[in-house]
């Protein structure tokens, strides 16, 4: 059985960039909290919270005088009300998150209607929306009804939806809607290195007779790439950690692959090969004492 990496897997760059600054905060001043998870994997979460961060639902809840801002972003009420409560604000808001809430903003600044094309309960997309002061909205549906003031309007992505997936809901929304829109501005504020990795899942599917995806179930890229894995029709399995394998999923299989979320460690990715490795040596080792003990070769015996 041969165990294949996809060619783009896991930690992106805004990822590794929001883990390694809270690290080296937590280490040069002691704990810190954290407002929200910085990133949606447990195993990150884990290895943080050893390090001094601590998660928190709300600025109140701070206890340590240094607060955090996740890789998905914040509002920008957050700076002001944690300058009011005295905190220093360490902001690891991934650059590309960064670009989106600034482009809302500056859309709406011009009297665009700002539709982001996302999920509305997401942590990134709620950051964004909160730059629109309220002319903005998020939605999946390209027939949603919605309200076209001015009849400007901007359309928007979620980062860690893929290019293709945006293209398709673009030209869904503007043929559903163009009799109302006067002006229309598209920012394409997908996430290159997300993209990447759904084209290289894609690819590592059609050599694959069984995908395991790793990453935390609460991550919306990761729940994506399985989701392009399992739409080109190869087994599919998501997984957060390498003991969740089943030897049964590995039987007949001559190819697995292997793939992860941008917020998923290498350290995740290389226990999963481990495991992967570890059971196919056994599966082997039982298919050729089953060859050995069969009857046709005990009769030749």
């Amino acid at each position: 059985m041969r165990i294949v990496r996809a060619k783009a897997l896991g930690f992106c760059f805004g990822v590794r960039r929001a883990i390694d600054m809270v690290a080296e905060v937590a280490e040069e001043r002691g704990p810190i909290d954290s407002l929200g998870s910085i990133v949606h994997n447990p195993v990150v979460v884990d290895g943080l919270t050893a390090k001094g961060v601590r998660v928190v639902g709300g600025l109140e809840e701070v206890e340590s005088g240094t607060v955090a801002v996740t890789a998905h972003g914040r509002g920008p009420e957050i700076a002001g009300e944690a300058e009011e409560r005295g905190l220093d604000v360490v902001d690891t808001t991934c650059p590309i998150v960064r670009k989106s809430q600034k482009a809302a903003q500056g859309l709406c600044a011009d009297g665009f209607r700002v539709i982001i094309y996302g999920e509305e309960d997401h942590p990134e997309v709620r950051g964004v929306l909160a730059w629109t002061e309220g002319k903005g909205t998020a939605i999946l549906d390209p027939e949603a009804e919605i309200d076209i003031p001015h009849r400007k309007l901007a359309l928007l992505a979620q980062t860690t939806k893929s290019e293709q997936s945006f293209a398709e809901f673009v030209g869904r929304f503007v043929g559903h809607n163009i009799g109302r829109i006067n002006e229309l501005r598209i920012v394409n504020t997908t996430c290159p290195e997300t993209d990447e990795r759904y084209h290289a899942a894609h690819e590592l599917a059609a050599e694959c007779d069984l995908v395991i995806v790793v990453g935390g179930r609460g991550s919306a890229n990761t729940r994506k790439l399985a989701q392009t894995c399992a739409d080109s029709g190869v087994e599919t399995q998501q997984i957060e950690r390498a003991r969740e394998i089943e030897p049964e999923w590995l039987e007949g299989k001559e190819t697995v692959g292997v793939t992860a979320g941008a917020s998923t460690p290498d350290q995740s990715i290389d226990e999963v090969v481990a495991r992967l490795e570890k059971l196919a040596e056994k599966l082997h080792a039982k298919e050729q004492r089953a060859r050995r003990f069969a009857p046709s070769n005990l009769m030749d015996a």
